[in-house]
């Protein structure tokens, strides 16, 4: 009898066990990542990656070369701009295996034609045109893009605020059960990075750094925003990185969710008591 309860017992931990690992399984497959796949657009050295377009993304495939480069977003009058590294042109799997370096730029404008241009500097601030393509992204849920990682909100599907987000909202599908479950974690969990913010002031195109956040336990306005919006959108959860001004003048970084529905605001760093939480909003782009 008692051989056969140990049978039982393993049997029923084994199966436990298995139904555990399916479930991560899953949920890691649940994650949006971006992929460059089908024919690229291509003019002259731009090499753009678009058959994704309608979710809300783009993939450009940088020009090996020293030269600083710019990527511009080109739609009904509005231009968005982003900063592309030549030198960066592999990244490492979770295998440790070299592949594509990919820069992923959102197409956050929503439904429309696009004009993507790429500019190499010729010196100081002018920059000549070395390519452009046309883009049309016919999306049918424009809130897509930001359920994806992008060049602002870097991230990748076994980043570790991924996986702790998948760990921590198990078996949750209320969009308000996961933001209060992230934002709570968020808040227990990490600090504000006075040091950096002052060794930074002033810095301007310098991107988030999420990984940075994760492993340091703190931030300034705009990591902790990023690893916030990473952590939300792995879990299905509509998240924008707002970049901005307070009332004061000071340049800053907050959360825009999009749950059930409704936009919910989270600015980590007036939680945390690092910024007045009386301050007004300016909005001036978002990723």
């Amino acid at each position: 009898m008692a051989s056969k309860m140990s049978r039982r017992r393993i049997i029923g931990m084994a199966a436990a066990f298995a139904l555990v690992l399916c479930s991560a399984v899953f949920s890691l497959s649940e994650v949006l990542m971006p992929s460059a796949d089908g024919k690229p657009k291509q003019n002259d050295k731009l090499t753009v990656y678009a058959n994704h377009a309608d979710e809300g993304y783009v993939m450009v495939k940088p020009p090996k070369t020293k030269t600083k480069m710019k990527f511009t977003v080109e739609t009904g009058g509005t231009k968005l701009q982003y900063d592309i590294d030549g030198t960066h042109q592999t990244d490492k799997d979770k295998n440790g295996k070299e592949v594509q370096h990919y820069e992923v730029i959102p197409l956050q404008l929503g439904r429309a034609n696009y004009t993507l241009t790429l500019w190499k500097q010729v010196e100081g601030k002018k920059y000549g045109k070395i390519g452009t393509v046309k883009v049309s992204a016919n999306m049918e849920d424009e809130l897509r893009c930001f359920l994806y990682p992008n060049q602002y909100v870097n991230y990748t599907a076994d980043s570790p605020c991924v996986l702790k987000a998948i760990e921590l909202c198990d078996g949750m599908t209320d969009q308000t059960q996961i933001f209060n479950t992230i934002k709570s974690y968020v808040l227990k969990n990490f600090q504000y990075d006075f040091i950096k913010s002052v060794t930074v002031a002033g810095s301007s195109g310098m991107l988030p750094d999420i990984e940075y956040c994760w492993t340091n336990r703190m931030g300034i306005c705009q990591d902790l925003s990023a690893m916030t919006c990473a952590m939300l959108r792995s879990q299905g959860v509509p998240a924008r990185l707002i970049i901005g001004q307070l009332g004061s003048g000071t340049a800053h970084a907050w959360v825009l969710a999009v749950v059930n529905g409704e936009d919910v605001f989270f600015d980590p760093t007036a939680e945390l008591n690092a910024s007045n939480k009386s301050e007004t909003y300016t909005t001036l782009r978002w990723y």
